[in-house]
């Protein structure tokens, strides 16, 4: 049975404050899903939009979304079948900094991805592969730091849907490439970190894809009434396993017809 609207709206506002305050403080905290059920992703992505909204009213502005849980072997572990997504904010934008601040992260954890910036909408009612594909003005390599709120990233998929998708920063590459010189689905990925190779992969490791990834994300924000918009960035998925980072680590990937990203962590002192 499900619980009663008023009943769930409290758990949601319970879920979405222990996240905020493992945020806030730094100090991580138990998961979620004993507040609203291992399984509901109704609550979850409820649970997300409230954290999302309470940055938007401090002053953080919308940039995209990211993509998590692409891989089938990740998906196995968490025991689901599907992809879920998260919401980019201007601030988790770190491309182009010296150091990525150590200080806004917990558990840090980073990944190599394809990321496409969109020249469209992508609200139409089709949204094809052949839809999706003109609406993207450019491919770019990037990072993603993804993150937990939750200690010892103890997360089920619902964990991970209300941590907005266990998001943090990303990084994008100096370099971009039109679609139509690349095939986003054969890119060859290689990550070191502290110059030790720690993940390879695929374009094809990324739900068979990068481009099936965007067209998912498309056909589900349209069907919940927030569609995709032209100068969102999309964070695709990761192309390989992640890495653990730590303060001082630099990070380098190269993506084979995109080019290199790289980043370099804050000694965590400032």
């Amino acid at each position: 049975m499900s619980p009663h609207p008023q009943v769930l709206s409290r758990r949601v506002t319970a879920g979405a404050r222990r996240l905020a305050q493992a945020s806030e403080t730094g100090v991580p905290c138990a998961p979620v899903r004993d507040l609203i059920g291992h399984d509901d992703v109704d609550a979850a992505y409820a649970v997300q939009r409230a954290n999302v909204e309470r940055r938007l009213a401090a002053g953080a502005s919308r940039v995209g979304r990211k993509i998590g849980l692409t891989s089938p072997r990740v998906q196995a572990q968490l025991g689901v079948d599907r992809p879920d997504f998260g919401v980019l904010l201007d601030d988790m934008d770190v491309s182009g900094r010296d150091q990525v601040p150590m200080r806004s992260l917990l558990q840090p954890k980073i990944e190599a991805e394809v990321a496409f910036v969109l020249a469209e909408d992508l609200d139409g009612k089709s949204l094809t592969m052949a839809d999706v594909s003109a609406a993207v003005a450019k491919v770019v390599p990037a990072l993603e730091i993804v993150d937990s709120r939750i200690l010892d990233w103890d997360i089920t998929f619902g964990d991970t849907v209300a941590d907005n998708a266990s998001s943090g920063l990303y990084v994008l590459g100096r370099t971009s490439v039109p679609l139509r010189d690349v095939c986003p689905r054969e890119v060859v990925m290689e990550m070191s970190v502290d110059c030790h190779v720690v993940s390879r992969g695929t374009g094809s490791d990324c739900l068979g894809d990068p481009l099936e990834a965007l067209a998912w994300l498309a056909r589900t924000c349209r069907e919940l009434d927030d569609p995709l918009r032209a100068g969102e960035v999309v964070l695709s998925g990761a192309l390989g396993p992640m890495a653990t980072v730590r303060a001082g680590s630099r990070v380098h990937a190269h993506i084979s017809g995109l080019g290199d990203v790289s980043a370099t962590f804050s000694g965590g002192a400032e």
